[in-house]
């Protein structure tokens, strides 16, 4: 008979076998499967032939992935520090508890739970240069999403407005996890509201802030579903976001191994870039209240 320490260790296997079978079926076989096809050439539809590295050097060499990278960054500069400090100033809002504040809370995420190719569609109409709402209100036509200069910045502005909510809800999670008694000490002290609030709130907020800024970071690098919409790469590639780029080789030009190793570029990016956020929050992070 199996002693108790070992009928635990089963139970708990047992328990965490779906969790494992999941992750290993989902997350692990398809990063080796990306991993193979970026050593092979396929159209999806003829045989799948080995080509080393060439898929590597090809992509590596190519000025339009090379666009791709640049136009990522500059869209993840753009979005995550406006939906961070957005959704900053609203949860200090909502923190005070004033009347009302459960509705804005349900407002502010409704967005962020609707499909983004379906909040893409909307702003598409809202945008459109001949009869859209914006451009009837403004009372002239603006090329919102065709001019070179505007298609990013309003790109990116959609994003911020359907991501706001889900940022916010973080942030008011952390000012609402701060003792009261931290800011009714501060305040006999004669610290203003401001003090407070950049020499408190702010430092006790720097856990949700890393974690904010991490997925911030990696849910931009990956937007797809707004750039198809709204201007599907164009124009000029000026909405060309890698995500996009990843789909046009695969199911544009069926070239699956290039897809393959732009996937793994942008993925040792992310990787490279949470690690390299981690290193500068880990010395700056207190999680201690008291």
């Amino acid at each position: 008979m199996a002693s108790p320490r070992v009928r635990t260790s089963v139970l708990a296997y047992a328990l965490v076998a779906p969790s494992l079978f999941g992750v290993a079926v989902f997350l692990l076989l398809p990063m080796f499967v990306v991993g193979w096809l970026s050593l092979h050439r396929w159209d999806l539809l003829g045989p799948i032939r080995y080509v080393g590295l060439d898929n590597w050097r090809s992509v590596l060499s190519d000025g339009t992935f090379g666009n791709s990278l640049v136009v990522t960054l500059v869209f993840v500069m753009l979005v995550v520090p406006a939906q961070s400090a957005l959704g900053l100033a609203a949860a200090s809002m909502l923190g005070r508890r004033l009347p009302g504040s459960g509705i804005f809370r349900t407002l502010y995420v409704v967005p962020w739970i609707c499909a983004p190719i379906a909040i893409a569609v909307l702003w598409r109409w809202l945008l459109a240069p001949t009869d859209g709402a914006i451009n009837t209100l403004l009372g002239h036509r603006v090329e919102w999403l065709t001019d070179p200069e505007l298609a990013l910045p309003v790109v990116s502005a959609v994003t911020v407005w359907t991501n706001v909510g889900y940022v916010t809800l973080f942030f008011l999670a952390g000012i609402l996890a701060i003792p009261d008694g931290i800011h009714d000490a501060a305040r006999l002290d004669g610290a203003t509201a401001w003090q407070r609030f950049w020499k408190i709130t702010i430092p006790l907020l720097r856990p949700t802030m890393f974690f904010v800024v991490v997925t911030g970071i990696i849910s931009s690098a990956q937007v797809f579903d707004t750039v198809y919409a709204l201007t599907a790469g164009g124009p000029q590639n000026r909405t060309d976001l890698v995500a996009h780029r990843i789909y046009a080789e695969a199911f544009g030009t069926a070239a699956v191994g290039r897809a393959a190793v732009m996937a793994i570029v942008l993925f040792v990016i992310l990787i490279v870039a949470t690690v390299a956020q981690h290193l500068y929050f880990r010395r700056r992070i207190s999680y201690d209240l008291v």
